[in-house]
């Protein structure tokens, strides 16, 4: 008989906030119930998308002559990530060029964020401390992510409560104090949880310090085409950092924008300073992925693959993305009118249609957050971020009544 006593010692971890939101909200029973948690893109009748140009891919894939489930090469599929590498920097980008980047398949962009923190506990020079800048607030698994792997994350002034926009001098003012070649994790558009970005301006001041002093951008990227609709302008800071050789590296993301999030598609980006230093790096980030899941999932890379390499469905791709994009948009623009025209709600809403993408900082209490689910079954995240893709003309009108009423008290 096993004795108990062996695992007597384990602590108690609370779970997840978003996936025990999802299961809550599944067993409720109310009518008018709504999910704004969950950061996943829903169509005007609150259902799943799957993307035409996903579709197509699917199509070509199952007819391939070459269709096979053999296990990928450990740094996955190379087709994927050189053409992935290529819409993150650009094809004319210099680092491109001169084979700078080394790209490693993903188990999407968690598990990026993961292999670049992996890689940086290894092998990154700290300067005194072994800590990373994140801001605050950040992606919630941020937080776990470099402390899984011995790096203690620092906070970073990011939102401004009372002017809730981005506070960027003392921003700035942590950037300019922090040790020289300090870790700083950037949201490269869409920021989650506030969908506050930086101005081109001052993406261009940021980037004025971390050459200054040395720092390392670790560029998180599960947004792009989600914060415009556009899949260029969504990279802007990204190239912008990499053509003025600011050392970096990029996690990549397809879950979003090509609506694969249970597929977990995905791919690291390490700009390097020549060849020596790439294939050195390639050959630990390749030890790394061994140990800890061999290869990664097939799939999902040759349907991405599929759809980066063929010019037609790259182009209705990048319809399928200015679909989401744009109704997401349209979705601010009928908050904002319900709470400040037609429910005159009280406060000033204009950071619902200033901030971009997916997520709303609405800027609401954790009390009248907690209310919102108890009273009207609308279900959202603790600090008041909810998900935009769960409103549509079917509910958006009950939730901003909601809203309002909890704001009023």
């Amino acid at each position: 008989m096993v004795s108990g006593e062996f695992w007597d010692g384990i602590p108690s971890v609370a779970e997840d906030e978003m996936f025990a939101m999802i299961t809550t909200f599944k067993k409720d029973p109310f009518p008018k119930k709504v999910n704004l948690g969950a950061g996943v893109y829903r169509d005007e009748d609150g259902k799943s998308w799957v993307l035409p140009a996903v579709k197509k891919a699917h199509a070509l894939l199952i007819d391939s002559p070459d269709l096979n489930h053999e296990y990928l090469p450990i740094a996955g599929l190379a087709e994927f990530t050189n053409s992935a590498a290529k819409l993150m920097f650009t094809e004319e980008s210099d680092v491109i060029k001169r084979g700078q980047v080394v790209s490693t398949q993903t188990i999407s962009g968690t598990g990026a964020n993961h292999l670049g923190a992996s890689f940086l506990s290894r092998f990154y020079l700290f300067n005194g401390e072994r800590q990373v800048y994140i801001s605050r607030p950040t992606w919630v698994n941020h937080h776990a992510i470099f402390a899984n792997v011995d790096i203690t994350p620092v906070e970073y002034p990011y939102y401004n409560a009372e002017t809730r926009g981005i506070d960027f001098d003392e921003m700035l003012s942590t950037m300019n104090s922090a040790p020289d070649r300090s870790i700083f994790v950037l949201h490269a558009c869409a920021h989650n949880p506030t969908g506050l970005d930086p101005s081109r301006e001052q993406w261009t001041a940021i980037a004025d310090i971390m050459l200054a002093k040395g720092h390392y951008a670790f560029f998180d990227a599960a947004y792009q085409g989600f914060a415009t609709g556009d899949l260029d302008n969504d990279a802007w800071a990204v190239r912008e950092f990499a053509r003025r050789g600011i050392a970096m590296l990029v996690c990549q993301s397809f879950a979003k924008n090509a609506g694969l999030y249970g597929e977990r598609v995905g791919a690291l980006h390490v700009v390097c300073k020549d060849d020596q230093a790439t294939k050195k790096l390639k050959n630990q980030l390749s030890l790394i992925t061994r140990v800890e899941f061999s290869t990664p999932p097939a799939y999902g890379a040759k349907l991405v693959n599929f759809i980066l390499n063929d010019a037609p469905l790259y182009e209705e791709w990048r319809r399928n993305i200015r679909t989401m994009a744009g109704r997401l948009i349209e979705v601010r623009k009928e908050l904002y009118r319900l709470l400040t025209e037609e429910l005159k709600t009280p406060g000033n809403w204009d950071h619902v249609i200033n901030q971009i993408g997916m997520f709303s900082f609405t800027g609401i209490s954790e009390a009248q957050s907690k209310r919102l689910r108890e009273e009207f079954h609308i279900y959202l995240a603790k600090n008041g971020r909810i998900s935009l893709a769960g409103l549509n003309t079917k509910n958006i009108k009950y939730f901003a009544e909601s809203l309002d009423t909890v704001v009023r008290g």
